[in-house]
């Protein structure tokens, strides 16, 4: 019998605990390749955990290389490389990890790599001539401030702005209620600061932010997977879930979700926040792709009128990822909690970098941009779907904006061996694991259809998906 101690009260989830204690047996050859691990059940009944919680430990241990899973026998342990001689590191397979995949998109920024999983419009598509003129306008005049530090909410008048733009989409909050910041990234970090402490159980989208994934893990919480279906999160599944688990908060993509590219429907927002508040957990909101979609369709936030809901935007992806500017709406008193968290954290974000952002809303250049975007991302979008089709690729739905396509290969298991063969070849694709909580291994594939318009691409995918 395998013999484990786990303690509830030193701040680490048990999901660690328990990847941590298998791995040393596992290192220490204690256990050994091709032994059997205890199957769920006898190992939740008997070390006094959730079978969900030995689930989401053993999945996270086969994404790692420790165990490997056999259906309809359970799990064993993997064979595993010998370290390299002479001390030297052994080589790390990064082709299923979040940071290499983050490495992927930001090395070679001005090189040849074909970036067909990268979460960011091609140089070529943004307004640089628009942004150089723009900050050449506000460099010259004298009220504008270079040297200084901006306020502790951010730059007023772009506030202002966003009171009118949420209204657009149904939402109302004051100027008072809105917290600017260092694009949604940072919006997510305060929301998660907040409200998570070690061990606190979080809800997630499954297939999901992966970035988000390994922000939340460094808070410490314990993240569990919502299905993810063409209406939205599965509300089904949510509700099982909750039958054993409290989580303090759902971080979740309402509009053109990455990386399915769906939206969540009506009939699926409002069961959601009831199921939010029967439970009393917060809902965090996800709009970064808001400005992709021309035809609007229901916000949590709209529907909640930030009660519950905190909404997190930004035009990191449309405008300019350099200003890194974004924003956080939600209720007064906790929007005075988070702009202090704010300063603590980062101080003041710039505000000439607001300035801009600002100077482009008012004076429409942005609207007009934006439009000029719908329809080069629409025809990228077809153009995308019809060269997937070709090379043997499902997609999950045809998307409605945006610039994700969500595929599978029928006969492809796992797509993190077909993305590192397409690295070594200079081409970023994204697997489907990296967008799944614990990196469970996944058949699926994120495209950018703004970057996916490459030959090379599609005869890279002919060849290599013949193989399969």
């Amino acid at each position: 019998m395998l013999e484990l101690s786990f303690d509830t009260d030193r701040g680490i989830p048990l999901v660690d605990q328990i990847v941590d204690a298998l791995r040393q047996r596992i290192d220490d050859r204690l256990l050994r390749p091709g032994a059997q691990v205890p199957p769920i059940r006898r190992f939740a009944e008997s070390h006094g955990v959730s079978r969900f919680t030995v689930v989401e430990a053993y999945d996270r241990l086969v994404a790692l290389g420790y165990l490997t899973s056999r259906r309809g026998s359970g799990f064993y342990v993997a064979s595993r490389k010998a370290p390299a001689a002479d001390g030297a590191p052994a080589p790390i397979d990064r082709a299923v990890d979040v940071v290499w995949l983050l490495r992927q998109g930001f090395d070679n920024p001005e090189g040849n790599k074909l970036k067909a999983g990268s979460g960011w419009l091609p140089r070529a598509w943004m307004e640089d001539e628009a942004i150089r003129r723009n900050l050449r306008t506000l460099s010259r005049r004298e009220d504008v401030t270079l040297t200084g530090y901006g306020t502790p909410e951010g730059y007023l008048p772009l506030r202002q702005q966003l009171q009118l733009k949420l209204a657009d989409l149904g939402v109302a909050a004051d100027p008072g209620q809105i917290i600017l910041t260092l694009g949604a990234t940072q919006a997510l970090e305060l929301a998660a600061h907040h409200f998570i402490r070690p061990g606190d159980c979080v809800f997630v989208d499954d297939p999901g932010y992966w970035t988000l994934f390994g922000n939340l893990r460094l808070h410490g919480a314990q993240l569990v997977g919502v299905p993810r279906t063409q209406d939205g999160p599965d509300v089904a599944a949510m509700r099982e879930l909750l039958q054993h688990h409290q989580p303090k908060a759902f971080f979740t993509h309402s509009v053109l979700h990455n990386p399915t590219a769906t939206n969540i429907s009506a009939a699926a927002a409002h069961q959601v926040l009831k199921l939010a508040e029967q439970h009393d957990f917060v809902v965090v909101e996800d709009d970064t792709y808001s400005d992709f979609q021309s035809q609007p369709t229901p916000r949590l936030a709209a529907l909640d009128q930030l009660e519950r809901v905190i909404y997190v935007g930004s035009f990191s992806k449309t405008l300019s990822a350099n200003f890194r500017v974004g924003f956080l709406a939600c209720r007064p008193d906790l929007a005075a909690d988070l702009a202090d968290a704010k300063l603590l954290t980062s101080l003041p974000t710039p505000e000439f970098a607001e300035r801009l952002v600002y100077q482009m809303l008012i004076e429409g250049q942005y609207r007009k941009y934006i439009d000029r975007l719908h329809g080069r991302l629409a025809e990228a979008t077809g153009k995308t779907l019809r060269m997937l089709e070709r090379v043997g690729l499902e997609p999950y739905t045809e998307p409605k904006g945006g610039m994700f396509v969500w595929a599978k290969a029928p006969h492809l298991a796992d797509a993190a061996p077909l993305a590192r063969q397409a690295a070594a070849a200079g081409i970023m694709l994204a697997p489907g694991n990296v967008f799944r909580p614990q990196m469970q291994p996944s058949p699926w594939l994120r495209f950018n259809v703004a970057q996916a318009d490459n030959p090379g691409l599609e005869g890279f995918l002919s060849e290599a998906l013949a193989k399969v």
